[in-house]
């Protein structure tokens, strides 16, 4: 097999027309340069170029041009291949990211757009997917608000609370007790990650209530709770947007759920563009419970 050195030194030459002028380009000696065309001219069993000598310049042979002819495209896939991995290393390439609703509303928006402006090249690729153990094998990252597998490596991005959200005036102001909620109308999520949590803390409690709808759609959740079909139970990002919706109010849980945590989890190493993305999602997490908690503390959101 031709080595893709040797092919390289005849497609210099032949491009440069000298032997010294290949050289330079190449990062070699002349005298290197010439030993590596001889190998080429022993392994391919004949001349590949008519050296004339003094000042005249090299000239391929009938035999340099077939081997050249075959390996020019050897060669460009080289470069290809080399052009590939230098954007890897730049942050280009592709990352596959799992999200959900939340994450996909408040997080997401800033993330990609910063990636994007850092790595134009860089080929983001995100799959909303509300499952409770997401294909972690089939992705680079993935938001997840529930444990996820014990192998995962994982980093916090944020948490917030839970609040009771209800039709203005039907439960009045202030905080409401978990034993309130016994036998009430509610309007919930599927009973999966988080919302799991939320209920195992109801049952703890020995609170039941009466779960008359359930969707995925967090605007479906607060629709239903303006329409008096029911009250719900949702951590405060997931319902942020609304919060100063006149037909709804916001109470604080006595005796609180606990609160959602939202890890992004990956498995083995990450490429450049997948460990910059989950620094600007950490970061965009920061940020946002700090204006939350600036929010509430300017503004107090929870009447």
């Amino acid at each position: 097999m031709l080595d893709l050195r040797l092919l390289a030194a005849l497609d210099a030459v032949a491009r440069l027309g000298t032997f010294g002028r290949a050289a330079a380009e190449l990062g070699y000696t002349q005298s290197s340069l010439s030993q590596q065309i001889a190998t080429l001219e022993r392994r391919v069993g004949g001349a590949v170029f008519d050296r004339p000598g003094g000042a005249r310049r090299p000239l391929i042979t009938p035999l340099g041009r077939l081997v050249l002819s075959q390996a020019e495209p050897l060669l460009a896939g080289e470069q290809a291949a080399r052009d590939v991995i230098d954007r890897f290393h730049a942050g280009g390439g592709r990352v596959d990211v799992g999200t959900f609703q939340t994450v996909t509303n408040v997080i997401l928006p800033d993330v990609v757009e910063r990636l994007r402006a850092e790595h134009p090249d860089a080929d983001i690729r995100l799959f909303e997917d509300e499952t409770e153990q997401p294909p972690l094998d089939a992705l680079d990252l993935v938001f997840l608000d529930s444990g996820g597998p014990d192998d995962a490596d994982r980093v916090e991005v944020f948490r917030d609370e839970h609040v009771v959200l209800a039709p203005r005036g039907l439960l009045g102001q202030g905080p409401v007790a978990l034993a309130d909620l016994d036998g009430r109308a509610m309007v919930a999520l599927p009973a999966i990650c988080d919302q799991a949590v939320v209920e195992g803390a109801l049952d703890a409690a020995g609170v039941v209530p009466d779960i008359v709808f359930r969707t995925a759609d967090n605007q479906g959740i607060t629709s239903m709770v303006r329409a008096g079909l029911g009250v719900a139970v949702m951590p405060v990002l997931a319902v942020w947007g609304q919060r100063n919706d006149p037909a709804l109010t916001f109470h604080p849980l006595e005796h609180a759920v606990p609160d959602r945590v939202v890890n992004l989890l990956s498995r083995g190493t990450l490429s450049p563009v997948a460990l910059r993305f989950r620094e600007l999602a950490v970061d965009a997490g920061a940020q946002l419970v700090a204006e939350l908690t600036l929010s509430r503390s300017a503004s107090p959101p929870l009447p």
